[in-house]
């Protein structure tokens, strides 16, 4: 890790980190779309990401310790990425930027539901959240209670909806 930073101060060191324009957005894709394989985080980002930058950020985020890669024993060539205990608490961060975003950008409904959800659902659901992300990426037991399922139900539900609208 580069040790000269422009100051000491958290909110300047969290953005050095975190701060391009595609590091938040490969997290998100694990945390949210658990996408786990370069090839699903290359080909199902909404926003496009070039190969060579995904493969940068990627590269990046686990020199910071936000993400692990271990082999997948499917195939010898593939990596499995993982979020560490530090990306994983930056569920409330990103609950918080999703709330922002609805409420100050042209977020479309389908994507902002998520946003919506968790913003409702408050620290109570994040840390749910939380819990079954360190199931899925730390191994730890899983939680009865299934926030990712929940939030795909409610996209799906947003997806269906309009697709019907479209279709009538």
């Amino acid at each position: 890790m580069d040790t000269a930073h422009r100051s000491g101060c958290p909110i300047n060191l969290t953005l050095e980190m975190l701060g391009d324009r595609w590091s938040l957005i490969v997290i998100r894709d694990l945390m949210f779309g658990n996408r786990r394989h370069f090839r699903e985080l290359l080909t199902q980002s909404e926003e496009g990401i070039a190969s060579n930058v995904l493969a940068d950020r990627l590269r990046r985020l686990a020199e910071n310790g936000l993400l692990s890669r271990a082999d997948d024993p499917s195939h010898k060539q593939k990596g499995i990425y993982s979020l560490t205990e530090p990306s994983i608490r930056l569920v409330p961060l990103l609950a918080q930027m999703g709330a922002w975003g609805r409420r100050h950008t042209p977020a479309s409904e389908e994507l902002s539901i998520r946003a919506e959800i968790l913003e409702e659902g408050g620290p109570v659901m994040w840390d749910a959240f939380m819990a079954e992300l360190r199931s899925l990426h730390l191994g730890e037991p899983a939680p009865e209670r299934s926030v990712f399922a929940e939030l795909q139900a409610a996209y799906l539900a947003v997806m269906a909806r309009k697709s019907g609208a479209a279709a009538g």
